[in-house]
């Protein structure tokens, strides 16, 4: 199969290959059922090709910008301050039990140099919770190129992430 990258380049991803030459090299051999000894053909399939190069050319077409489903961390959970941290590391815990692949990252630096590294890793979201999140059970959503949305409650934050996997959007 041959895949065009994202600068048109054409990669050979999977194969299917006959081959005589390894049967002959290993001397193998097998009874056929006209009871004589035969070699056989071995047929090789690389349904991937090279791992690397599929994922080479993968990392290559979304940029670094995998998709929610796809994404290593699908969420990452940013407390304003320490005292925050309890509570994050609770919406951290729902989103696991659930299925799925969120962290934190704790406030031992300040919060924008926080969201920037995750901005640069190309997270698909990065919640944020302070006092009033607490209070009322809510987080601010900062989606990849999206608007920041303040005040989603985490049943609400929840159910869209479900369906964004879903969707495979």
């Amino acid at each position: 199969m041959d895949v065009k990258d994202a600068i048109g380049r054409q990669w050979q991803l999977s194969t299917i290959q006959v081959d005589f030459q390894n049967p002959q090299r290993f001397d193998l051999e097998y009874v056929g059922a006209d009871n004589q000894r035969h070699q056989p053909i071995m047929v090789h399939r690389a349904l991937f090709g090279s791992v690397e190069r599929f994922f080479g050319v993968l990392l290559e077409h979304f940029a670094g910008a995998f998709p929610v489903w796809l994404a290593p961390t699908q969420v990452r959970v940013l407390p304003v301050r320490d005292d925050h941290e309890t509570y994050a590391r609770r919406i951290v815990d729902r989103l696991v039990a659930e299925g799925f692949r969120a962290d934190l990252v704790g406030a031992d630096e300040k919060l924008g140099a926080r969201i920037r590294k995750a901005k640069v890793d190309k997270l698909p979201y990065v919640l944020v919770v302070g006092d009033d999140d607490v209070e009322h059970g809510t987080v601010g959503v900062n989606p990849r190129g999206g608007e920041v949305e303040r005040g989603v409650t985490v049943d609400d934050f929840v159910d869209r992430l479900a369906a964004d996997v879903l969707a495979r959007a």
